[in-house]
């Protein structure tokens, strides 16, 4: 798995070189997913094209604007489309990799995760394709 983080994007996306370790990174891993902005390094890689997004809310438009290629979805914590999952924000992406420990492992063990942290763990997200 390689989980690509947001934040401001500014230099990983104007580096090719970035692009690149990313890109051949994903042809060695079972998941790709990225949290907020880190959308916009996949989207650059050319790994999200065709497929249901999302990022933080503030960044959407932008996303859908600048990948129009991608299907930007709103008002979901996160979006999993088997090889891909992409989420918004910081919380949101606490919530999807929540939902990755259920995917990969199992609901006892996400569950006794998000106690343990102490995050109200919705497990509200989107699946495109994806069966559980």
């Amino acid at each position: 798995m390689l989980i690509v983080p947001g934040g401001v994007m500014d230099v990983p996306l104007a580096d090719p070189r970035v692009q690149d370790w990313v890109r051949a990174q994903a042809t060695r891993v079972e998941v790709l997913a990225s949290i907020c902005t880190g959308a916009f390094l996949l989207a650059r890689a050319g790994l999200l094209d065709g497929r249901r997004v999302t990022t933080h809310w503030e960044d959407q438009a932008d996303l859908a604007a600048t990948f129009p290629a991608l299907m930007v979805v709103p008002d979901v914590a996160w979006v999993d489309t088997g090889a891909v999952v992409t989420s918004g924000g910081i919380s949101a992406g606490i919530d999807m990799t929540l939902h990755l420990v259920e995917r990969l492992h199992s609901r006892a063990l996400a569950e006794r995760t998000a106690r343990q942290m102490e995050f109200r763990w919705t497990g509200q997200g989107l699946l495109d394709g994806v069966t559980a």
